[in-house]
């Protein structure tokens, strides 16, 4: 607590007196922020290459199926190789008119394994994709389940089950879905996350055989119904049998080239009985050695190369957890942080860094590199462990960071100039006849006088989108904020008219106009 109240009170004065009030920096969350903004500037630098894949559209014993090339001349093709569309059309030449047979087919079984019961992290993962919950949510329904005695400790990075609980889900297992689920031993999984200080074990249901439907409609919603059926569920999965694929490998001859196809089939559905994953299920036609299949036509598509993708709350979650940093109670209110200061705004569930975003990570990691540093927070959340353990003892931890930290800090208070935000317009200020410039906010830029503090009058930025309310039909639509960043439309006669709408309007009447005309 002290060390992140020496950050945070320390630094964010410098950020004040160097970007803008309202401003705060943290030790976990501005490293954070700086993964989100450097995702983005990844995906801005990003320069899609060009790619094509190739192959052969075949049929045998009635039945079609498609092989793509895989090697040329014995040598392995890697996915870019194949660069445009006139390679790839001299290859397709060739396939076009060759004769095709199977050199060899390869049978194996392959066994996917379930996945251990939740930690913290793997909660708010999974509730994000499988739930569309925010970690905040989810934390907030756990909290309700284990004071209700429902589920096990929500705040935990163990995967650790004890004894009881293995033995009763066994049991719940056989009887729920008979002993064919149940494998012979129990399972035990091991933690792999750094830093983990397995204090509780994994999340689970109190008792395994309260079901869902089980929970009491006057104490509990439909959304901590879904929760709870979701730690339920992957409970009995990480106790039972694996799923058993069989799959099928055809490598097919054809001059120089030699084309690969791919078949998958579920023999058992194990686990995958109460925790369905996407496995694409493919049959191949029964082909041996020395089969010859009928050419049918030719595979030419043309990809570009995807930008990495901007991170949503399960992948920042994953990443933190990766690298060491936070621990599992602080990941839902460093996401809510950085929201609420208005580093990132969340747009379709992934996080883009606004403008001060950009501008605050640029000032520490110049000015306090080892603050935002992965490395460093990672080897600080060690340092605390060993603390815990009676390693090291903390005022020797805090002397050996603080020192340098202040030092630096009053130096760069003197040498780091302030941050020039402001933009120039060419409106007056209404009540002195100043000039009028654009600044920015904890909440997003406006417009204020250049004559502060004698005239304090500022004006919000109104961007008009050329369209009159539809309820008054006085007042302009103009796009505005939330305090969270978001961005709504409403009508510039509020509070007379109180017209808004989440969906961007022109373009729900241009849909409006395209259905009409249909």
């Amino acid at each position: 607590r002290v060390l992140d109240r020496l950050v945070g009170y320390k630094l964010s004065p410098f950020l004040w007196k160097k970007v803008f009030k309202g401003l705060s920096a943290g030790r976990v969350q501005s490293v954070a922020v700086r993964l989100i903004v450097e995702r983005e500037r990844e995906i801005k630098k990003f320069k899609p290459e060009e790619y094509w894949t190739v192959g052969s559209k075949l049929k045998e014993k009635d039945q079609e199926f498609d092989a793509y090339l895989k090697e040329i001349d014995g040598k392995k093709l890697d996915k870019l190789d194949i660069e445009n569309e006139k390679e790839a059309e001299k290859i397709t030449e060739d396939l076009k008119n060759g004769e095709y047979k199977v050199e060899l087919v390869e049978k194996r079984e392959e066994n996917k394994w379930p996945f251990p019961a939740f930690t913290t992290s793997t909660l708010q993962q999974e509730a994000a994709k499988r739930l569309h919950f925010s970690a905040k949510q989810t934390m907030m329904l756990a909290q309700n389940l284990y004071e209700a005695g429902k589920i096990t400790y929500m705040r935990t990075d163990s995967v650790n089950l004890s004894w009881v609980a293995i033995n009763s889900v066994r049991k719940q297992i056989e009887n729920e879905f008979g002993r064919k689920y149940m494998p012979e031993k129990a399972r035990i999984y091991k933690t792999k996350s750094k830093g983990a200080q397995e204090a509780h074990e994994a999340i689970r249901p109190s008792y395994i055989k309260i079901k869902p439907e089980d929970l009491e409609n006057r104490r509990f919603t439909d959304n901590h119904k879904k929760l709870y059926d979701l730690i339920r569920r992957r409970m009995l999965a990480c106790q039972m049998k694996p799923a058993k694929l069989d799959n099928i490998k055809i490598d097919i001859k054809s001059s120089k080239y030699l084309l690969r196809s791919n078949g998958s089939k579920i023999k058992f559905d194990g686990y995958l009985k109460v925790w369905p994953v996407k496995l694409e299920e493919r049959n191949l036609p029964e082909m041996k050695q020395g089969d010859k299949p009928e050419f049918l036509d030719i595979i030419s598509q043309q990809h570009f190369t995807q930008p990495p993708f901007r991170y949503s709350e399960a992948s920042l979650i994953k990443a933190l957890e990766e690298h060491g940093i936070g621990r599992p109670s602080t990941y839902a209110p460093i996401i809510s942080t950085i929201q609420y200061r208005g580093y990132v705004l969340k747009d379709k569930g992934k996080f883009i860094p606004t403008e001060s975003g950009f501008i605050v990570i640029d000032l520490l990691v110049d000015n306090f590199s080892d603050i935002v540093n992965i490395e460093f927070t990672a080897k600080m959340e060690k340092q605390l462990d060993d603390i815990a353990e009676n390693k090291l003892t903390y005022f020797k931890m805090l002397d050996e960071f603080y020192g340098p930290f202040e030092k630096n800090l009053e130096d760069k208070m003197e040498s780091v100039q302030k941050v020039q935000t402001d933009e120039k317009t060419d409106k007056k200020c209404p009540k002195c006849g100043k000039e009028m410039v654009i600044k920015m906010g904890k909440f997003g830029k406006f417009l204020a006088c250049t004559g502060f503090p004698k005239c304090k009058h500022t004006e919000q930025i109104v961007n008009k989108i050329g369209m009159k309310c539809p309820d008054c039909k006085k007042g302009d639509i103009i796009e505005r904020k939330t305090r969270k960043g978001k961005i709504f439309w409403g009508c510039s006669e509020y509070p007379k008219c109180k017209w808004a709408s989440w969906n961007d309007p022109l373009k729900e009447n241009s849909k409006s106009q395209a259905s009409n005309n249909k």
